[in-house]
């Protein structure tokens, strides 16, 4: 493995053995879905499921048939923990599992969009029940979402002049020849917004017009929804400027089926895709300028 970062990542985070507290309540989580015999009627905007042929579906079995496993559930909690990831998208919410997997125990924003009505109630639930205070849920096809059609919102106001001071650190960067020995390079990220002062006014157009619009930058994306080629290359496309040299994006599903596989190899091959990582399972992709373009295999 010619990468030290990936060598850091895998010893690290997908090798970390450790029992974090988190564990347990990602259990009860589960466990209570896998409790729930209520049924709901599914509205499927993706490829659909290989496992239900109707509509209506018992949450339970949802729980118990679909959805992130309970081992890939506790990766993406340490990813999101080793990432340091402040800020994270996810599409496809469903009942949730995947979502309460990032946010249990970790200081992320979380913002998940489902298509479903009727699934994301149930996930909504659950988060209020859990104590997942972290995670902002909205319902909708990804393609209405503003940040999906690639349309951002108003942010902050050029009154207000940014921190010039202002940076966030990563995850460790693992340097130097022997792979033991990590030093925290904090990768600091300024902001470079216009510091012109504007006159406040009671105007609410001259508000809106005085007010720029930014792109919100996420550390993490997590895409678990359609499992379609031309929706996924599209998703990555949009979202792309989202991302910083730090993020990662998560494809769920990536063998899936031939439509995938192309997806993704076509991700992989994009010039800002620095890293990309095969788990067969997940395809994970990292945007490290200062990195050569390579492409890893690993079992997880």
């Amino acid at each position: 493995m010619h990468s030290p970062f990936v060598y850091g990542l895998v010893t690290r985070c997908f090798y970390d053995r450790k029992k974090y507290a988190a564990y347990a309540l990602l259990k009860k989580h589960r466990n209570s879905l896998q409790k729930n015999t209520r049924t709901i009627h599914i509205t499927d905007f993706g490829a659909g499921s290989r496992v239900f042929k109707t509509s209506a579906r018992e949450v339970s079995k949802m729980a118990k048939n679909t959805g992130i496993s309970p081992k890939r559930a506790r990766l993406l909690n340490r990813l999101v923990r080793y990432l340091k990831a402040d800020t994270a998208l996810e599409l496809g919410t469903s009942l949730g599992l995947g979502t309460a997997a990032m946010a249990a125990g970790n200081k992320v924003k979380i913002i998940t969009i489902e298509g479903c009505a009727e699934t994301a109630a149930i996930a909504k639930e659950k988060f209020e029940e859990f104590g997942l205070n972290n995670i902002q849920l909205k319902i909708g096809r990804f393609e209405e979402n503003p940040v999906v059609r690639g349309q951002w919102t108003e942010e902050r106001p050029k009154h207000q002049a940014p921190n010039p001071n202002a940076s966030h650190t990563k995850y460790p960067q693992t340097v130097g020849a022997d792979p033991q020995s990590v030093i925290h390079q904090p990768t600091t990220e300024i902001r470079q917004l216009s510091t012109q002062q504007q006159p406040q006014t009671t105007n609410h157009k001259q508000q809106t017009s005085n007010s720029e619009l930014r792109t919100p930058n996420y550390d993490l994306i997590y895409i678990d929804g359609n499992h379609q080629k031309e929706a996924t290359l599209s998703y990555f496309k949009k979202l792309l400027p989202t991302v910083h040299n730090d993020s990662v994006m998560i494809f769920d599903d990536i063998h899936w089926s031939k439509g995938m596989e192309e997806a993704w190899e076509e991700i992989k091959a994009h010039p800002k895709v620095k890293v990309s990582i095969d788990t067969f399972q997940w395809g994970l992709v990292f945007f490290r300028r200062e990195q050569e373009k390579e492409h890893f295999v690993i079992r997880v």
